[in-house]
């Protein structure tokens, strides 16, 4: 019982104090997990994060979920998905409550521009951290930039990039795995 309430804490803690969304939590969710408590390997916390993307929903509950059902199975993914979710919900209702009444403060206007560098910062941190835990070469790059590319300047749906994704790295790995010698399951 006893982890279950170190769960729901430690991501509560997350929760309350990372603004700019799941990717911003990414780092301290690995730091805590991976680097300080070590219970989940660099290397199942990369899957997890993947996953976790992959799925849908919002990131930092999917993260939270996968990781207490790694940890403490349903009991443990409910903790740590209540632990993600109540901070925001409450800070939210009491911002939805009184932020009309000084939404145009120039003090709190001041405070959200200034936050705006601290955010993209928390997002472009785990993105490098991913790319660097992902082995991304330059030579590899080119797929994540043409995936930028076709969705932002083409207008190609992301469903349908994934999709190609998917199969381009299903064939990739078949075709690898023919070159080396067999399949491995």
């Amino acid at each position: 019982m006893k982890l279950y309430f170190e769960l729901l804490w430690i991501f509560a803690k997350i929760g309350l104090f990372t603004i700019g969304g799941g990717y911003a939590m990414v780092p301290l969710i690995e730091r805590e997990f991976v680097d300080n408590k070590r219970w989940i390997s660099k290397e199942d916390f990369i899957d997890l994060l993947a996953v976790a993307q992959s799925v849908p929903g919002i990131l930092a509950i999917n993260m939270a979920i996968f990781v207490g059902y790694r940890l403490k199975g349903i009991k443990g993914a409910v903790a740590t998905a209540f632990g993600t979710a109540f901070p925001s919900f409450a800070i939210i209702l009491a911002i939805a409550l009184f932020f009309t009444n000084f939404k145009d403060n120039e003090a709190v206007i001041k405070v959200f521009k200034g936050i705006r560098p601290a955010v993209v910062a928390l997002i472009a941190a785990p993105c490098l951290q991913m790319a660097k835990s992902a082995r991304l070469t330059w030579r590899n790059a080119i797929i994540p930039v043409i995936a930028t590319v076709l969705i932002w300047l083409m207008a190609v749906s992301p469903i349908y990039v994934i999709i190609a994704g998917g199969v381009g790295g299903y064939l990739y790995g078949a075709v690898f795995r023919k070159k080396k010698g067999g399949s491995q399951c």
